[in-house]
């Protein structure tokens, strides 16, 4: 995968994007980057994330796959992303998580429901995004993601049923009868193509009515200083993408409400806060390896 400088962000991108919670980009990879990324996604320990039956059925994310592929760390690293998201992340930039997120390609399947980033997995502060690679192009009818414009400026939504977690924002009022409708999006980049949003960018999506599958690879960045609260933690949560990590917390984002899964560990087992695939990774970048 093509190594090259890569531009940044103008200043009416990322103005843009602090107004409307979403930045999109077409043609940021080639079409023998793409397909080597497709073929990296066929190889026995990602389909081993999720099964046959759940790939036919639902919208599914298989997580942690930077420590799975060279080519997804490569990818999660490459200059055409990073670039892109110092101006809004700033230098010291990890990574929280990463994942194959796969529509089924049943007609009729795959919904995924409205919800914000950010309250699966809460941090100190707010300065997380995510970087959607679509593998293929995004539209209506396959369930493009949507996301309500200027939403990451509402703070945290309610996601709680019965004092419970649920993987839904519970006020509707957002998307269904908005105030101004025309700030419903489509996010339609396509293959080769990029979407950013902030991790509190409301958005959900519909199901895939195309009949093939639609196929993107997610990562999810944090700036350095901000410090996981609740949730899981994954293989390759922590990684340093660039920057250093300097040793401290900048906490911005009031009062919290974790998100409550129930069991021995209700809010997720966060202390270590760095995978062990991520802590090896750097530091092997640590020391020049």
């Amino acid at each position: 995968m093509s190594q090259t400088a890569a531009p940044g962000l103008t200043e009416e991108e990322v103005a843009r994007y602090w107004k409307d919670g979403f930045l999109v980009f077409d043609d940021v990879f080639g079409e023998e980057e793409i397909e080597a990324l497709r073929k990296a996604c066929e190889q026995p320990q990602i389909l081993a994330l999720r099964s046959q039956h759940d790939y036919e059925t639902k919208t599914v994310h298989a997580l942690g796959i930077t420590s799975l592929h060279p080519a997804f760390l490569e990818l999660a690293t490459h200059p055409a992303i990073v670039e892109r998201i110092k101006p809004l992340l700033g230098p010291d930039i990890e990574l929280q998580h990463s994942k194959l997120a796969t529509k089924p390609p049943a007609k009729g399947l795959g919904v995924f429901p409205w919800h914000q980033d950010y309250a699966f997995y809460p941090h100190t502060n707010t300065d997380l995004l995510s970087v959607m690679v679509m593998l293929d192009d995004a539209t209506p009818e396959n369930g493009c993601m949507k996301m309500v414009r200027g939403s990451h400026k509402l703070g945290v939504l309610d996601h709680a049923k019965n004092g419970r977690f649920v993987a839904e924002c519970q006020e509707s009022r957002y998307w269904l009868n908005p105030e101004h409708p025309e700030d419903i999006v489509y996010i339609t980049p396509k293959t080769g193509g990029i979407s950013i949003h902030h991790a509190l960018t409301l958005h959900g999506s519909d199901a895939n009515l195309s009949g093939r599958p639609r196929r993107g690879i997610v990562f999810s960045y944090r700036a350095a200083d901000a410090y996981q609260l609740a949730d899981a933690l994954f293989d390759d949560t922590g990684l340093m993408i660039c920057g250093t990590k300097q040793g401290v917390v900048r906490c911005d984002a009031g009062f919290v409400v974790l998100p409550n899964r129930g069991g021995d560990t209700p809010f997720g087992p966060t202390w270590n806060q760095t995978g062990p695939f991520a802590k090896s990774y750097n530091s092997a970048r640590q020391t020049g390896m």
